[in-house]
């Protein structure tokens, strides 16, 4: 947790000065009873009232400035607690985007989302309380048994016996809750997980009639949840029972044996009054502390999980600078004898993968599903590093490109479509920021969009729903090829990102995409979409069985064959 503490040195000043005052505010609690015992013990029971009065107006005075102490230390403990939180999550999310596709999917997307949320939530309430409990609750508890013995030293020897027996308390409780909050850790993020599958997935959830189903999955699963929580929480719960009682067992020891001390003269009875203050606050002071403990416990936990988000270094690594010589932007693509795994714990996703894509022209490649047609596509941005061979983008190995400058030269249009909260012309722009209205009806008209935005009354402007909600399957794939159109790449991959395109639409944007400069790879088990291509490639189990043009596949290929058999449109 402490390595994490360097996203906090911006706030060191807030982080000295909070306890500084809380400090100030529990010398000002400790002084308070030796106040009122004068209060008592001089004033009332002697019927001085200058000194009642005295005492009443420092007694005043000191909870006054107590308080704006503890106000002090509140808004420090808050501003850092908060900019800590906001520099980690930062730093978390830059880490994230850096990670490559391999790491991504090792850790998945709902932990992620819990680390990135809760876990820094629990740092962020660990820091605050760093800064506002950590000085003041060992001082009170330190402090009160210093008191006891100045006040009467036989009365001390209670507090001497009392710390023992809670530490004891405290001990067992926390030993067997922290295990537990572990564990609540974990079945939150498999409820995270069930809640993003079922908001994403809720069409297909309900087409299936699931619907019962993921409710039961659900209600399982927060079952579960609840059931760690309730454990860990009814074992928090006997802590307050459990040191009240030894509280007021000490409470009434005192007094016992001050009523004694009181009778023969040996203690007044105003002090008896501070010594059972001075017990309360610290049992209350102890109090916190096992809280404390229970709350950088989970914070601990909760940085060793993002710890393992930050420690990761990606399997993508930049190339050293000026390793990258000038390179003509011609868009051709080399693969030489490529072999692939997702991870190093799986089989080969592709093997022995080879051919080369001159610049300038169009790509089709098609395949049974999980033949490995994707995973090519992804290797040449780069979002994987490859086990054997080497991938070229312009005659040049990508592992010797920087990213930035690779991925600029690169489109891709992935099988799912996304789309992003915002309005038409934000999510156009993420293909090119200082794009024009023009270059966007330009591209919408490529991708066989415009008509359909012009009809909407903002036009450029209509907003986007989560995830474009609010537009059809076809539509929102004919929006995210304009996107990536309005790039102007040297390389477009189209991955199977025409299959809810009819088929006339289909065709015109084929036609469309024949006008345009660069190489364009086209995915696709629809045989239509590729047909016209200037080369196919057959995939099938991780393997290229085939390439050559539509005619010439029909005649050799067993395997382009029987695909376009399958299919029951009529193959021209």
């Amino acid at each position: 947790m402490f390595q994490l503490l360097r996203y906090a040195k911006d706030y060191r000043k807030q982080i000295i000065w909070g306890p500084f005052f809380k400090f100030l505010e529990a010398v000002f609690e400790l002084i308070l009873p030796l106040l009122m015992a004068v209060l008592v013990d001089e004033g009332i029971q002697k019927n001085d009232w200058s000194t009642v009065l005295s005492m009443t107006f420092w007694m005043v005075v000191m909870s006054v400035v107590g308080l704006i102490c503890a106000v002090i230390c509140q808004y420090f403990s808050s501003f850092a607690s908060q900019g800590f939180g906001t520099e980690l999550r930062n730093q978390l999310m830059k880490k994230i985007n850096q990670l490559s596709h391999q790491e991504l999917n090792q850790f998945g997307t709902d932990t992620l989302i819990t680390r990135t949320t809760n876990d820094i939530n629990q740092l962020q309430l660990a820091l605050a309380m760093l800064i506002r409990l950590v000085v003041r609750a060992p001082f009170l508890s330190v402090g009160a048994v210093i008191m006891s013995f100045y006040i009467d030293w036989q009365i001390g020897l209670i507090f001497l016996l009392v710390l023992p027996l809670f530490c004891i308390v405290l001990f067992l409780i926390i030993g067997k809750s922290v295990p537990l909050y572990n564990k609540v850790q974990q079945h939150l993020d498999h409820v995270n997980e069930l809640v993003s599958q079922n908001l994403s997935g809720v069409r297909v959830i309900r087409a299936f009639a699931r619907r019962n189903t993921e409710i039961q999955r659900f209600d399982k699963s927060t079952d579960e949840l609840s059931k760690v929580y309730l454990r860990v929480t009814n074992l928090s719960a006997l802590l307050t029972p459990a040191t009240t009682l030894i509280m007021n067992a000490g409470i009434l020891a005192i007094f016992y044996l001050g009523g004694f001390k009181v009778n023969v003269g040996n203690l007044q009875q105003g002090q008896v009054l501070a010594l059972v203050n001075y017990m309360n606050q610290m049992l209350l002071a102890l109090i916190v502390v096992s809280n404390l403990v229970i709350i950088f416990t989970r914070a601990a936990a909760s940085a060793n999980r993002i710890n393992e988000v930050l420690a990761v270094d990606s399997s993508i690594q930049e190339p050293t600078p000026n390793s990258v010589p000038e390179t003509r932007d011609s868009g051709s693509i080399d693969f030489e004898q490529v072999d692939f795994r997702f991870a190093p714990e799986f089989g080969l996703a592709l093997e022995g993968i080879d051919f080369s894509i001159a610049a300038n022209t169009t790509i089709g490649i098609t395949g049974p599903t999980g033949s490995g047609k994707t995973a090519i596509t992804q290797l040449i941005p780069r979002f994987y590093d490859i086990d054997n061979g080497s991938v070229k983008v312009n005659s040049l190995d990508v592992r010797n490109w920087s990213l930035d400058r690779l991925r600029e030269k690169i489109a891709m249009v992935p099988q799912t479509a996304v789309l992003f909260t915002g309005t038409i012309r934000e999510n156009l722009q993420w293909g090119k920021k200082d794009a024009s209205d023009e270059e966007c009806w330009r591209a919408l008209e490529i991708a066989q969009s415009r008509d359909f935005v012009e009809a909407l009354p903002e036009g450029l402007d209509t907003p986007i729903f989560e995830g474009g909600k609010n537009f059809s399957g076809g539509q929102k794939q004919r929006l995210t090829i304009a996107r990536a159109l309005i790039a102007q790449p040297d390389i477009l991959i189209l991955d199977d990102s025409l299959s809810a395109l009819d088929y006339q639409t289909d065709l015109n944007l084929r036609k469309a995409l024949k006008q345009l400069p660069g190489t364009i790879i086209i995915i696709s088990q629809r045989i239509r979409s590729i047909q016209d291509a200037q080369q196919i490639f057959v995939m099938d189990a991780g393997k290229l069985v085939a390439k050559g043009s539509h005619e010439e596949l029909l005649k050799v290929s067993k395997e382009y064959q029987e695909i376009v058999e399958s299919q029951e449109e009529g193959i021209e």
